[in-house]
């Protein structure tokens, strides 16, 4: 019987009740919001694959491709895993001020080319992301980590719409910005430049926010020798997975002449996962949203200036070797 099956006949409790034996560790509740996108089906499959996480739901935005696009890619990535049970709701399909531009040349015309996928199992749900977001923090027994992987689009206007649900927010921990290189421009990380109004809302909300961006990202490759581990798994799911990173490293190569490609978005569900592997400083973050040269840039304060107090751990290294290790063993979990 697959998960959706179990979820339609009510066994999905028991499932549940399996996973984590009685006298183990509470697991940590996440929401993800993502653009899917190839390194966003990796991070859905590291959390849903971590004992350590429970993921309560899927949001997705516009960022990588378009809304229906990142939408159906989630839908997608959960049937891969046999995951229907998880739900997935649509959010804001543009930025809070700007009309949406996507990363077409990096992620292909789906958002999520070069491997055959399956086709959606379960649908969308119908109140969209804001109500979802709402009805989940509203209702849950404790405060629960955000783990926003594309444009911070919707957790703005979540925390714009529904203020008094701050206390409801443990943590923040995203994808995105940089202390020091951008990707999108000299000066910006894409998912900060897609929407750099609503990065601001987030950054100023005083949440605790963890700010995984480029600088430790770009560490995190994903080289051919990892993606021939993957093959040896001699699974369907891992061959669609090398087939996808395979179309993701060509961008990477003729961009950068690097030998792999960043699995950005992981990274976030890493640390919060596996606390240790990726390393943070405490700095000063704001966004600048009107440079003609620099919009979307994450100005890190790193020499302290007077009056600007720390307000994100920045995310600045990590243990490669360890994380390549976390993401092959995500993947072996499902056939």
């Amino acid at each position: 019987m697959t998960r959706a099956e179990r979820v339609r006949t009510g066994l999905d409790v028991e499932v549940r009740a399996s996973i984590q034996p009685a006298g183990s560790p509470a697991r940590i509740p996440v929401l993800l919001d993502c653009d899917p996108g190839h390194d966003d089906a990796l991070a859905i499959t590291l959390a849903l694959a971590r004992p350590e996480l429970d993921v309560l739901g899927i949001t997705t935005v516009g960022g990588n491709a378009p809304l229906a696009e990142t939408t159906r890619n989630a839908l997608r990535i959960l049937a891969l895993l046999d995951r229907a049970d998880v739900p997935v709701a649509a959010g804001l399909a543009a930025p809070l001020e700007r009309p949406l531009e996507i990363a077409l040349e990096v992620h292909g015309t789906s958002g999520l080319d070069g491997a055959d996928l399956p086709e959606p199992a379960s649908e969308v749900r119908p109140e969209g992301a804001l109500e979802f977001l709402r009805a989940t923090l509203a209702t849950a027994p404790a405060p629960v980590t955000l783990i926003p992987t594309g444009p911070l689009t919707n957790i703005a206007h979540l925390l714009r719409t529904y203020p008094a649900l701050a206390p409801k927010i443990a943590h923040v921990c995203l994808m995105g910005g940089a202390m020091y290189e951008g990707n999108w421009t000299p000066a910006a990380e894409f998912n900060i430049w897609v929407d750099p109004e609503a990065a601001r809302i987030v950054f100023r909300s005083g949440l605790p926010i963890t700010m995984v961006g480029l600088d430790v990202t770009h560490k995190a490759l994903f080289r051919e020798p990892d993606i021939e581990r993957l093959l040896a798994l001699g699974t369907p799911v891992a061959k669609v997975f090398a087939d996808l990173l395979r179309f993701f490293a060509r961008f990477h190569r003729d961009r950068y002449g690097w030998d792999g490609s960043p699995i950005h978005d992981a990274v976030a569900v890493a640390h919060v996962a596996v606390p240790g592997l990726v390393r943070t400083e405490r700095y000063h973050v704001d966004v600048e949203t009107t440079g003609e040269l620099t919009r979307g840039r994450t100005v890190v304060d790193f020499r302290g200036v007077p009056g600007a107090p720390p307000n994100v751990d920045v995310a600045l290294d990590i243990d490669r070797s360890r994380f390549v290790d976390l993401l092959i063993e995500a993947v072996a979990q499902y056939r």
